[in-house]
């Protein structure tokens, strides 16, 4: 008769099987920390809003002006504003490094991009590069796509690109091109923690269909935007 050895039931503690759920590793204290996050986030967020609103109104030329035209410039559009949103809520579902870094690859590559625009280095039609990001990042949250490291850097790094030219056309009429730069890429990095926040929902079954389901939506509307942009 015949025993397993401890050395077996090691081994097959550690069997492969459970590598294979393609889930991100977290840790303890994960989800406490990106409540806290998204919580501040969204609070900033509404905050200058808030703050920046009345402040708005009274700029009367209806251009760029600086900080504050900045700030609420990424909210007037929903294309930029979804694909904002799903690059932190993107980041949040993958796990680390990416939670960081794609967050922080964004704001760069924008800026990049609007001093693209800025020197008149050609791009292809901007505002397709656009809505197709809206598109692809709305896609990759609705499939859970786990994306090596390196491609989900490429991927938001290269329609970061899109998003910088299209603002950085504008800044020749700023009246505060530096503020105005300034503010837009604050209220850039305030919208990835909200999408981390909202990305908190899927450390849990039913949020994790709720994910899916939002990413789905940002996808089809990212759908109307690449329709409208080549009509």
């Amino acid at each position: 008769m015949s025993s397993a050895s401890p050395r077996s039931h090691r081994r097959a503690s550690h069997s492969p099987a459970s590598s294979l759920t393609n889930e991100p590793r977290r840790r303890p204290h994960d989800d406490e920390n990106l409540l806290a996050l998204g919580r501040i986030g969204l609070v900033t967020l509404l905050a200058t809003l808030t703050a920046a609103t009345p402040a708005f109104a009274h700029e009367g030329t209806g251009l760029a002006g600086g900080f504050l035209s900045g700030i609420l410039h990424p909210l007037t559009g929903w294309d930029h504003l979804l694909a904002m949103v799903a690059v932190g809520l993107w980041g949040a579902i993958l796990g680390r490094p990416l939670i960081i870094a794609l967050p922080v690859i964004f704001p760069v590559m924008m800026v990049a991009g609007a001093f693209l625009a800025m020197v008149n280095v050609p791009l292809p039609p901007v505002e397709f590069g656009i809505a197709l990001s809206v598109v692809v990042l709305g896609a990759v949250i609705a499939f859970r796509y786990a994306a090596p490291v390196w491609l989900a850097c490429t991927i938001v790094a290269v329609f970061a690109v899109f998003h910088g030219y299209a603002h950085g056309m504008e800044l020749p009429s700023a009246a505060d091109p530096a503020g105005y730069s300034t503010g837009f890429v604050l209220s850039t990095g305030l919208l990835h923690i909200v999408g981390i926040g909202i990305g908190l929902i899927d450390r849990h079954e039913t949020g994790r269909k709720a994910v899916r389901a939002l990413g789905a939506l940002i996808s089809i509307a990212g759908c109307v935007f690449l329709w409208k942009a080549i009509a």
